[in-house]
């Protein structure tokens, strides 16, 4: 562990979270958005569903840890709302399950600390032309269609009601998106740039718009270290220098 202890954002879920940091990933993204703010801390499984969630849950986030997140991202559902296969094997969660899997996650969550936020993200689309295209010689009876996921999407959606956990709509907001199916995916299934910019902006509007205190914003919240020093860049005037801590300029999303 490294000081000063900053806010933790846990970014926990299936292969969409742990790829996070490939290909422009919105755990990137959110790393940048957040330096000097909070610690960005990927715990996502590859090809993992809700079931396999729960296994591991306490273990994850215990519940007697001696510091517990300011921010916990979930999103599992997608490798859920495969259809079965005819072996009984495979990721398929039926879709109760899934809401009730979802529901205990939630619970737990909650109860690690009054300060734990947190934000679920609903199941997004898929390219189901490329999904057939760039699986097909290695899995059995892979059914990813677009008519699954937005069931388990709503479903998702309709529990954070239930529960009271901000949701992000990913089903929907990916399809506002221009030829989203060319431009937001890698394999028709994983994020490519333009849908990580689609996760990120949608957190970011999910943060600005709660009520939680302390703001977890971005904008909101302290930066490390940020007062002025006389090591800063010298200004033009040759006689003051320049606070680079708030600086944005690098980045080519002036995130909001």
């Amino acid at each position: 562990m490294v000081g000063p202890a900053r806010p933790q954002f846990v970014l926990f879920g299936s292969s969409i979270v742990q790829l996070g940091y490939s290909n422009g990933g919105w755990g990137a993204i959110l790393s940048d958005v957040y330096a000097r703010k909070a610690d960005i801390v990927l715990r996502g499984y590859y090809g993992w569903n809700s079931r396999r969630a729960l296994q591991v849950l306490d273990q994850v986030f215990p519940k007697d840890a001696a510091v517990q997140p300011s921010l916990i991202i979930v999103y599992f559902g997608g490798n859920d709302s495969m259809g079965p296969h005819s072996s009984g094997l495979g990721p398929h969660v039926p879709l109760h399950e899934y809401v009730e899997n979802m529901r205990k996650i939630g619970e737990h969550l909650k109860s690690l600390s009054d300060t734990t936020r947190i934000i679920f993200l609903s199941c997004p689309p898929v390219n189901e032309d490329k999904v057939r295209q760039t699986s097909s010689e290695y899995f059995s009876e892979l059914v990813r269609t677009n008519e699954l996921c937005q069931m388990y999407s709503e479903a998702c959606l309709e529990l954070c009601k239930e529960i009271g956990v901000p949701a992000v709509d990913l089903f929907n907001a990916i399809q506002r998106r221009p030829d989203w199916l060319n431009t937001c995916f890698t394999d028709g299934v994983h994020l490519a740039a333009e849908g990580s910019k689609v996760v990120v902006e949608e957190i970011l509007k999910v943060l600005k718009e709660a009520e939680w205190k302390p703001s977890l914003h971005w904008k909101s919240m302290p930066t490390e270290f940020a007062e002025d020093s006389p090591y800063d860049l010298v200004a033009a005037d040759g006689k003051t220098t320049l606070n680079p801590s708030e600086w944005t300029f690098h980045r080519a999303i002036q995130w909001d």
